[in-house]
């Protein structure tokens, strides 16, 4: 679901480019306020940040709709980091697809944080998958809590597409017939997410119950160390990113796919100096665009391949950068009020 930038006006991706700047300094504060909680989840944050971008470029095909749709990752992040640096992270990802990937638009850049971060971070976590776990974590509990909050959160995200898109005067993707296909399209795919993130916390809980706990029957579970959990993340990253990923559907993504229903063809355009601009800067700094390499030919496996492990890497750097970088903050600030 991530929005090119021909799909959004200027207006609209600009002040959608603020709130979620609005949003990313609110969680910076929320972070700096609990420290000793953040710190121990610093490593676990920039392998998430991987995870998720590896998981990203795998899209899985969709029966009967030639659609295909790819994991969102906002839940996940949610329920193990927190949802302030899981939607810090989620923005890292974001920023490394947009800008060394050509996925997504540099101008809708703060749509696609909004859309895929804030939805599932803020508002289907807190009001339904927590809610969930106020008696207790099971399995069964974490199995129907992940596809219901996933369902929600990317209809949310979804339909805000949809709204972003008729304010920015998109005539082509009437407003009805837009949401008539996004929704529909994008329950499928949050079914999916929801089971895949019940897996992954699933073996979280089962492996180190306090990353997804506090409740006091995550005591009295055993726990795995925390460097074989980061090993086997990790070991997941480059498996997805290097090999898995190579499997990935062919057919257009969910919201690819709805626009092409509705204005017969999923390529739109929309000009202007401030597109032009945007477009300039990543065709000049993208240096996998789609994931591939830009003098193409034979080697489109091999590109998709670093693509995967290089996105991965670069995207781990940035989120614990961010993280150390908040918690140099937090302690000089601390230390200055001493």
């Amino acid at each position: 679901m991530h929005m090119a930038d021909a799909l959004l006006s200027p207006e609209v991706g600009g002040t959608m480019m603020a709130v979620t700047i609005g949003l990313t300094a609110y969680s910076i504060k929320k972070i700096q306020q609990e420290p000793q909680q953040q710190e121990s989840k610093i490593p676990l944050m920039g392998v998430m940040g991987a995870f998720v971008f590896a998981a990203q470029m795998i899209n899985f095909s969709i029966p009967a709709t030639g659609s295909s749709g790819h994991l969102g990752g906002g839940l996940m992040l949610a329920i193990l980091l927190g949802p302030f640096a899981g939607f810090i992270t989620m923005a890292s990802v974001l920023f490394i697809q947009a800008l060394f990937f050509g996925d997504g638009g540099l101008l809708a850049y703060g749509a696609n944080v909004f859309n895929m971060g804030f939805f599932s971070c803020f508002v289907a976590y807190p009001l339904i998958y927590r809610p969930f776990m106020k008696k207790g974590i099971t399995t069964k509990r974490i199995i129907i809590a992940s596809v219901i909050t996933a369902v929600v959160g990317l209809q949310l995200g979804a339909f805000s597409v949809v709204v972003e898109t008729l304010l920015s005067g998109k005539t082509e993707l009437p407003f009805t017939t837009f949401a008539m296909f996004m929704q529909p399209i994008h329950l499928a795919i949050g079914l999916v997410e929801g089971f895949v993130t019940a897996a992954v916390i699933g073996y979280v809980w089962n492996a180190r119950p306090e990353l997804v706990a506090t409740q006091a029957n995550a005591l009295e579970k055993e726990s795995v160390p925390m460097k074989k959990i980061l090993l086997v993340l990790t070991v997941c990253v480059i498996v997805m990113g290097a090999s898995i990923s190579l499997l990935a559907s062919a057919n257009p993504d969910g919201l690819e796919w709805a626009i092409g229903k509705v204005a017969g063809d999923d390529s739109l355009q929309m000009g202007g100096a401030i597109h032009d601009f945007f477009a300039g800067i990543q065709e000049k700094i993208a240096f996998l665009p789609d994931y591939q390499f830009k003098n193409g030919g034979e080697n489109g496996a091999l590109g998709t391949s670093v693509s995967g492990i290089l996105g991965g890497l670069m995207t781990l750097l940035l989120a614990v950068g961010i993280a150390f970088a908040v918690r140099r903050i937090s302690t000089r600030k601390k230390r200055d009020h001493s």
